[in-house]
């Protein structure tokens, strides 16, 4: 079994490390807390626009000397914005990570960004939000995120086009000060590493970094409900039901887990046979969880066209309830069937030293303390079918969000 390690450092950040057998590389997840829900009303878009810029030089390094400098040491580097928190990541081999994290704490504690590189940021994150012109699942899908939650989690972390344009480096500069911050950092290290090394290093390059980010409170109630988005000119119909779960950190979350895998486990899901193969209504149909530490929730998709459109949303509607009612109760096979591909995943993501990174640093996060995978399978094995089933009669969808995109609206 690998072994887990957590601590807290000295600036106040949260390191954990696992020490995987039987790999030879290492990975790093960095989450600090600066993600989209921090961006100011009237600068929308600073998230993404850092995102960009935080890979453009740091200390003394410009673009190109940094990017030659993780190149010579064998390591590829990303950095993500999420709603939450903005992640740095890294892949190397193993005796190479304590070299690593010295110009990855750099872009943290150090980033340049300059003048010049601000313009091509911001038109490569314009050219983004104009890309979602020609996505209509994915425009779909963030114009239902704003109307289920409330602000600022109901934001599509792209930014807006007038917060894009209204941003200066002076508000990049001033933003990243005060949000990237270690006491609600976690740092997140899987491998072939040593924990004692990972932490004295980060203890030498992390000396000065202190204090604590400014807490982000919630805005009002969400809208929800139906609403309808025109597109004359479309030939297809997106559309998208949200409702509330349990949130990642509830003991409940493995039992939507669950039941979202018996609605949507490949093509032996229900939402597949009932949408698609029995009535052959759409293209695609496909359900599944996200959850937080305070929240969670299911998002089903179908895509469909016109004159199909209202049936494929009254069976997607149907089978969402179907499965709470004695008549749709999950059958021993839909069970089985869904644990396996549970656990599949969990397995899937036990292989890869940068998924590990990036649970490892989730579970800090959202619960509290890490997971081991035999932990995790645990959780998911210890569900029965009848437990599974006594939690769905139970359970209330509450007040859903409906969204579709097309030429016309639907009957909600």
């Amino acid at each position: 079994m690998n072994s887990i390690s957590v601590r807290p450092l000295s600036c106040g950040m949260t390191l954990v490390v696992e020490k995987m057998t039987g790999v030879r590389s290492a990975s790093v997840s960095w989450a600090v807390p600066a993600g989209c829900i921090t961006d100011p009303d009237e600068r929308e878009g600073i998230t993404p626009l850092l995102e960009e810029m935080l890979l453009r030089g740091s200390g003394q390094r410009d673009s190109r000397q940094e990017a030659d400098l993780f190149d010579s040491l064998g390591a590829n580097r990303d950095v993500e914005a999420g709603t939450y928190t903005m992640r740095f990541a890294a892949t190397c081999v193993g005796e190479r990570m304590v070299d690593v994290l010295g110009p990855l704490s750099d872009m943290v504690l150090r980033p340049r960004l300059e003048e010049e590189a601000l313009e091509p940021c911001r038109d490569l994150c314009l050219q983004s939000l104009e890309s979602l012109k020609d996505d209509p699942q994915q425009r779909v899908s963030l114009l239902a995120r704003a109307r289920h939650h409330a602000k600022p989690l109901n934001r599509s972390g792209m930014g807006t086009a007038e917060g894009l344009g209204a941003a200066t480096r002076h508000d990049l500069v001033m933003h990243w000060a005060r949000f990237a911050k270690p006491a609600q950092a976690v740092c997140a290290v899987a491998g072939a590493v040593d924990a004692d090394e990972i932490a004295a290093r980060l203890e030498q390059v992390l000396a000065g970094w202190r204090g604590a980010a400014p807490e982000i409170l919630e805005g009002a109630d969400a809208l929800r409900g139906y609403a309808h988005e025109q597109d004359a000119g479309a030939s297809q119909v997106q559309i998208v039901v949200a409702y509330d779960a349990p949130a990642e950190s509830s003991p409940q979350s493995v039992l939507e887990k669950l039941a979202v895998g018996v609605l949507s486990g490949g093509m032996s899901g229900r939402l597949f046979s009932e949408v698609r193969e029995k009535r052959g209504l759409c293209y695609a149909v496909a359900a599944g969880y996200r959850g937080d530490k305070t929240y969670g929730g299911v998002s089903a998709y179908v895509g469909t066209t016109p004159e199909r459109a209202q049936e494929s949303l009254d069976v997607l509607k149907g089978e969402l309830e179907r499965i709470t009612t004695p008549s749709g109760k999950v059958t021993p096979e839909e069970f089985h069937r869904a644990k396996v591909g549970l656990k599949s995943s969990l397995v899937f993501s036990g292989e890869s030293t940068a998924a590990r990174a990036g649970t490892l640093g989730a579970d800090v996060r959202r619960l509290g303390k890490p997971r081991s995978l035999e932990e995790a399978a645990a959780e998911v094995e210890g569900v029965t079918l009848d437990q599974l089933n006594a939690y769905l009669a139970k359970r209330e969808l509450g007040k859903m969000t409906i969204q579709t995109l097309g030429p016309a609206a639907l009957k909600a």
